[in-house]
C-alpha cells in the first residue's frame, strides 16, 4: 500500500474519531471541513457523493442537524468492512473500534501478514471469525469484543504465535474452548467472558505458562476446574463466575510462590468445605466464592492471607461461627458473607478492621449485641446486618461513622430508642431499622441528614409526635413509619418534593392530609390508613398524576371524592373505605383505566353503581360494600373480566342479578347478601368455574328453585343461600362439591331429601326449610311419619275447637232465652202485687238485702220472690244482665 492510501486512511481515522468526540460548530464552518475531508478520501462506494455545496448540508449522507437546521449533531459513517481490505497487505495496525461496522469480518483479513493490532471491538459485527485469521502471522493483540460474533472460534487462531491478547468477549460464540489455544505460548490476556461456549474448561490450558489473565465467566462451561498447576504460575486473575462448572477446588490449586491475586468462581456449582489450599496463596486480593454450595466452618486461619481485600463468600452453607482471626486481616475491605448459616456472635475484634468499607452479614442466624467496637472501623460505608437474631441497643457511638451511606438493622430484636448521634452520620442515605422491638421518639437530630433518602421504621414501638424539623429533609424518597404509636400531624414529613413513596398505616396520626404532600409530583405510593385523620381528601391532590397507590382507609374522612382524581390516571389502588365519604359514586372513576382494586366500602354513599365501572377492564377487586347504594346491579359489570372480588353486601340493591356476571371468569369471591334483589339466582352462576372463597346470595328476596349449575363450581369452599324464598328440591348434584367446608340454605321453603354428602353440615345449615329431611335432619321416613302425627293432632285440636265453639254458642242461646222468660215473669210478678206495701217492704230491703244480704255473701244474688220499684225493675235489669256477662266469661 502507498504513503497516499495510508494518508487517506489515517485522515478517515482522525476524521471518525474527532465527529464522534467533538461537538461540530455552525453550518459553514462545518460544511468547510467536510468538503475539504472528502476531496482527500478515497470514496469507491459513493457515500459522500451527494456531499456538495449545492445541496443544504443537513441532506448530506450521514449527517444529523439539529431541529433548526443551524448545527450538525452528528456524523454516521457506517456501512460493512470492505473485502478489499486484504489489499492493504503492509498494513500493521487496524483500529476500526467504535465505528458502527455490521457485517462480517472480511476473510481477506488473512491477506495482512504483517498486522500487528486487530481492533475491531464494539461495533455490530456478526457471523463467523473466519478461519483465514491465521494468516496474520505476526499479530499480538486481537480484540473483537462487544459485537455479534456467532459459531465456533476457529482452531486455527492456534496458529497465531505472536499472539498476546486475545479478547472476544461479549458475542454469541458457541462450541467448546478450542485445545488449539493452549499452542499461543506467548499469549498473556485470554478474555472470553459473555459468550454461550459450552463444554468443559481444556486442561491443556495449563500450558500457557505466560498467561495472566483469563475471564471464561458468563458461558455455560460444565464440570471440574482443573487449571491451576504449577506451570501457571504468572496468572494473576482468573475468572470463572456464572457456569455451572462442579466438584470442589482442587487440592493442588495454589502454590506457594503463586501471583494469584484474583479469584472469581461465583455462581457455579461448585461444593464441598472452604479450600485450605487457598490459605497458601498469600497473594490473593480478591476471593469470590458466592452463589455455590459450599459448606462447613470457615477456617480460623484465614488470616494467612495478609494481602486480602475482598472476602465474598455469601450464597452458600457455611456454618459456625466468625472467626475471631478475621480481625487481624488488616487489609480487608469488603466482607461479604449473607444467605448462610453462621451463627454466634459478631467478634469484637472487627473493630481493629481500619480499612473496612463494607461488611454485609444479612440472612445468617447471628445473635448477641452489636459490638461497639464496630464503631471503630470509621470507614465504614455499608452495614447490612438484616434478618439475624440480634438483641440490645444500637451502638450509642453509631454516629463516629461519619461516611455510613447505608445502616440495615431490620428483622432482628433491637430494642431501646435511636442514638442521638445517628444524626451525625450526615452521609447516609438508606437507613432501615424497620422489624425490632425499638422505641422511644425520633431524636431531633435527624434534622442533620440531609441526604437521607430512604428511611422504615415499621413494625416498631416508637411513639409520640414527629420533629418538625424533618421538613427540612428535602432529599427523602421513601418513608415507611407504618405499625407504630407515632401522633400528633403528618406535616413534618411532606417538605420533600422528591418523595415517592409514604406509607403511615396504622399509627395515631390525627388531623388533615396536609396539602403540601401534592408538591411531590412525583409521588407514587400514599397509604395513611388506620389513624385518625380528618377532612376531605383536597382537589390538589389530582396533580398527583404519577399515584399508584391511595389508601385512605379506616381514617375519619368525609365529603365526597373530589373529580381531580380522575386526573390520576396511573392509579391501581383506591382504597377508601371505612371512612365517612357520602355523595354518591362518580362516573369518573370509569377513566381511571390502570385501576385493579377499588374499595369503598363501609361509608356512606347512595345512590346507583356506575355503568362507567365497566371500563376498568383490570379491575381484580370492586368492594362496595357497606353503603345505601340503590338501583340495580348495571350488566356492564360483566366488563370486569378480570375480576377476582366483587363485593356489593349489604346495600339496598334491587332487581335481578345481571345474567352478563357470566363474563367475570375469574372471579373467586362474590358476595351479593343483604340487599333487596330479586327474582330466580341465575343458572350463569354455574360458568363461574373458578368460585372459591365463598358465594353469598344470603339475605335477599330470591325464588325459584337452586339451579343444578351449581354443581360445576367444583372449587367453592362457602356457599349461603339462606333468609331467601327459594323452594323446589336441592339437586342432587350440588353434593358433588366436595369442596365445601361450609354451607347455609336455612330459611327457605326448600323440600325433599338432602343429597348424602350434606350430611356432614350441622343443623343449622337446613332449619327453616320444613319440608327438607335426611341426616343431619330427620331420616325422610320419619319425618313422613312425624308429619302424619302432626296432622291428626292437628285434626284433634280443630275438632275440639269447632266442640267448644258449637258448645258456647248452644250455652249462650239457652241463657239468652232463660233471661227473656225469667225477667217477662218478673214483669208480670211486679204489675199485680199490692202498691200500698211498698214503703214498707222498700224500708225492709235497705237493711235486709243491703248490709245482711252483704254479710252472707250475697250481695250480687237477686231473690226473684222480692218485690221492687220501677226504679228498681231498672237496677235488676242491669244487674240481670251483668250477672249473665259474668257467668258467661266464667264458664
Amino acid at each position: 500500500m502507498d504513503s497516499i492510501q495510508m494518508s487517506h486512511l489515517r485522515l478517515l481515522f482522525v476524521v471518525f474519531s474527532s465527529f464522534l468526540a467533538a461537538t461540530i460548530g455552525d453550518n459553514s464552518t462545518d460544511s468547510y471541513w467536510l468538503l475539504r475531508v472528502k476531496s482527500e478520501l478515497i470514496d469507491p462506494a459513493g457515500a459522500l457523493e451527494n456531499w456538495s455545496a449545492k445541496v443544504h448540508i443537513c441532506s448530506w449522507n450521514g449527517l444529523t442537524c439539529s431541529d433548526d437546521q443551524a448545527h450538525i449533531l452528528g456524523l454516521n459513517l457506517s456501512g460493512e468492512i470492505t473485502p478489499t481490505i486484504g489489499n492493504l497487505t503492509e498494513l500493521r495496525v487496524l483500529a476500526l473500534a467504535y465505528s458502527q461496522f455490521n457485517g462480517s469480518i472480511p476473510i481477506g483479513i488473512g491477506n495482512l501478514k504483517h498486522l500487528i493490532f486487530l481492533d475491531l471491538q464494539n461495533n455490530s459485527l456478526s457471523g463467523l471469525i473466519p478461519e483465514e485469521i491465521h494468516g496474520c502471522e505476526e499479530l499480538e493483540n486481537f480484540a473483537a469484543l462487544n459485537n455479534q460474533l456467532q459459531g465456533d472460534i476457529p482452531s486455527s487462531m492456534g496458529l497465531l504465535k505472536s499472539l498476546k491478547i486475545l479478547n472476544l468477549a461479549n458475542n454469541s460464540l458457541s462450541g467448546s474452548i478450542p485445545v488449539a489455544l493452549s499452542r499461543l505460548s506467548n499469549l498473556t490476556y485470554l478474555n472470553l467472558l459473555g459468550n454461550e461456549l459450552s463444554g468443559e474448561i481444556p486442561s491443556e490450558l495449563n500450558q500457557l505458562v505466560q498467561l495472566e489473565t483469563l475471564d471464561l465467566s458468563e458461558n455455560n462451561l460444565s464440570g471440574n476446574i482443573s487449571l491451576l498447576n504449577s506451570q501457571l504460575k504468572n496468572l494473576e486473575s482468573l475468572v470463572l463466575s456464572n457456569n455451572a462448572l462442579t466438584g470442589s477446588i482442587p487440592g493442588k490449586f495454589c502454590l506457594r510462590n503463586s501471583n494469584l491475586q484474583q479469584l472469581l468462581l461465583a455462581r457455579n456449582k461448585l461444593s464441598g468445605k472452604f479450600p485450605l489450599e487457598l490459605l497458601n496463596c498469600s497473594s490473593l486480593q480478591q476471593v469470590d466464592l458466592s452463589d455455590n454450595r459450599f459448606e462447613g466452618e470457615l477456617p480460623s486461619l484465614l488470616d494467612k492471607l495478609q494481602n486480602l481485600k475482598d472476602l465474598v463468600l455469601n450464597n452458600n452453607s457455611f456454618i459456625g461461627t466468625l472467626p475471631r482471626e478475621v480481625g487481624n486481616m488488616s487489609n480487608l475491605e469488603f466482607i461479604s458473607l449473607f444467605d448462610n448459616l453462621i451463627t454466634g456472635e459478631i467478634p469484637m475484634e472487627i473493630g481493629k478492621l481500619q480499612m473496612l468499607s463494607v461488611i454485609y452479614l444479612y440472612d445468617n442466624q447471628m445473635s448477641g449485641h452489636i459490638p461497639i467496637e464496630l464503631t471503630n472501623c470509621t470507614n465504614l460505608t455499608a452495614v447490612d446486618f438484616f434478618g439475624n437474631h440480634f438483641t440490645g441497643t444500637i451502638p450509642a457511638t453509631i454516629g463516629r461513622l461519619k461516611k455510613l451511606f447505608l445502616l440495615q438493622l431490620r428483622q432482628n430484636y433491637l430494642s431501646g430508642p435511636i442514638p442521638p448521634s445517628l444524626g451525625y452520620c450526615k452521609r447516609l442515605q438508606l437507613l432501615a431499622l424497620a422489624d425490632n422491638k425499638l422505641s422511644g421518639s425520633l431524636p431531633p437530630t435527624f434534622r442533620f441528614l440531609s441526604e437521607l433518602s430512604l428511611i422504615t421504621l415499621y413494625n416498631n414501638s416508637f411513639e409520640g409526635p414527629l420533629p418538625t424539623s424533618l421538613f427540612l429533609l428535602k432529599s427523602l424518597k421513601i418513608i415507611n413509619f407504618s405499625h407504630n404509636r407515632f401522633n400528633g400531624t403528618i406535616f413534618p414529613l411532606s417538605g420533600s418534593n422528591a418523595l415517592t413513596a409514604l406509607d403511615l398505616t396504622n399509627n395515631s396520626f390525627s388531623g388533615p392530609i396536609p396539602s403540601t404532600l401534592a408538591m411531590s409530583r412525583n409521588l407514587s405510593r400514599l397509604r395513611l390508613a388506620q389513624n385518625h385523620l380528618i377532612g376531605n381528601i383536597s382537589s390538589i391532590f389530582g396533580q398527583l398524576t404519577e399515584l399508584k397507590f391511595l389508601d385512605l382507609s379506616f381514617n375519619n374522612l368525609s365529603a365526597g371524592l373530589p373529580p381531580e382524581l380522575s386526573s390520576c390516571r396511573k392509579l391501581e389502588h383506591l382504597l377508601l373505605n371505612n371512612n365517612q365519604f357520602t355523595g354518591t359514586m362518580p362516573p369518573w372513576l370509569g377513566s381511571l383505566q390502570e385501576l385493579g382494586e377499588l374499595d369503598l366500602s363501609s361509608n356512606q354513599l347512595y345512590g346507583t353503581v356506575p355503568a362507567e365501572l365497566g371500563n376498568c377492564s383490570r379491575l381484580l377487586k370492586l368492594s362496595l360494600h357497606s353503603n345505601n347504594l340503590s338501583g340495580e346491579i348495571p350488566p356492564e359489570i360483566g366488563n370486569l373480566t378480570s375480576l377476582n372480588v366483587l363485593a356489593l353486601q349489604r346495600n339496598n340493591l334491587s332487581g335481578s342479578i345481571p345474567s352478563t356476571i357470566q363474563q367475570c371468569k375469574k372471579l373467586y369471591e362474590l358476595r351479593f347478601s343483604e340487599n333487596f334483589l330479586t327474582g330466580s339466582i341465575p343458572s350463569e352462576l354455574g360458568s363461574l368455574t373458578e368460585l372459591q372463597v365463598i358465594l353469598d346470595l344470603s339475605k335477599n328476596h330470591f325464588i325459584g328453585e337452586i339451579p343444578s349449575s351449581l354443581r360445576n363450581l367444583v372449587k367453592l369452599e362457602r356457599l349461603n343461600l339462606s333468609s331467601n324464598q327459594l323452594q323446589g328440591e336441592i339437586p342432587s348434584s350440588l353434593g358433588e362439591l366436595t369442596s365445601l367446608h361450609m354451607l347455609n340454605l336455612s330459611n327457605n321453603h326448600l323440600q325433599g331429601q338432602l343429597p348424602s354428602t350434606f350430611s356432614g353440615f350441622p343443623l343449622n345449615s337446613f332449619l327453616g326449610n320444613d319440608k327438607l329431611c335426611g341426616p343431619p335432619l330427620l331420616s325422610c321416613s320419619e319425618s313422613m311419619g312425624q308429619r302424619k302425627k302432626e296432622l291428626s293432632n292437628s285434626e284433634v285440636v280443630g275438632i275440639i275447637v269447632v266442640i267448644v265453639f258449637i258448645s258456647t254458642v248452644i250455652c249462650f242461646v239457652m241463657l239468652y232465652i232463660m233471661l227473656r222468660i225469667w225477667c217477662k215473669w218478673r214483669e208480670v210478678s211486679i204489675s199485680s202485687a199490692d202498691s200500698g206495701g211498698t214503703e214498707k217492704k222498700r224500708e225492709e230491703g235497705k237493711w235486709v238485702y243491703g248490709d245482711e244480704k252483704r254479710r252472707k255473701g250475697e250481695y250480687w244474688k237477686v231473690n226473684s220472690l222480692s218485690p221492687v220499684s220501677s226504679q228498681d225493675k231498672r237496677t235488676s235489669g242491669i244487674a240481670c244482665i251483668f250477672q249473665l256477662k259474668m257467668d258467661s266469661e266464667a264458664m
